[in-house]
């Protein structure tokens, strides 16, 4: 058998967080959800068991709750900071796809939320 692909994922991580354009929302915050899915070459940890053969979701998730701590009017611009620093952290990534929603945003909808999803493949 041929692993074709492996991935990494965190799965509806919830933030307070300060992230819209609406003056209330930079000062109250509001409840978002996170998904992450991050290709990785997992060869080496099918075969070894150490976890510096892998990427570490908890290292992942520190990546993420450190851009979600730094308030920005859009989503997108959120969602580019946590895929740069994936990207840089883990430099051997070769995809990352990211779901970001915002629960219940101001907009006068009964919604599960709004958001943004991305997919970025290195080239």
């Amino acid at each position: 058998m041929t692993l074709t692909a492996g991935y990494i994922t965190l799965r509806n991580v919830r933030f307070h967080a300060f992230h819209g354009v609406m003056p209330q929302e930079r000062q109250v915050g509001g409840d978002f959800l996170l998904s992450l899915r991050v290709g990785y070459p997992l060869d080496r940890a099918l075969e070894c068991d150490e976890v510096g053969e892998t990427l570490s979701y908890a290292t992942l998730f520190e990546l993420a709750k450190r851009e979600m701590a730094i308030p920005s009017q859009l989503l997108e611009h959120v969602a580019g900071r946590i895929a740069k620093a994936i990207m840089a952290t883990f430099p051997a990534a070769t995809s990352i796809d990211l779901e970001l929603t915002k629960q219940n945003p101001p907009m006068g909808a009964d919604s599960e939320g709004a958001g943004v999803e991305l997919h970025w493949e290195k080239e």
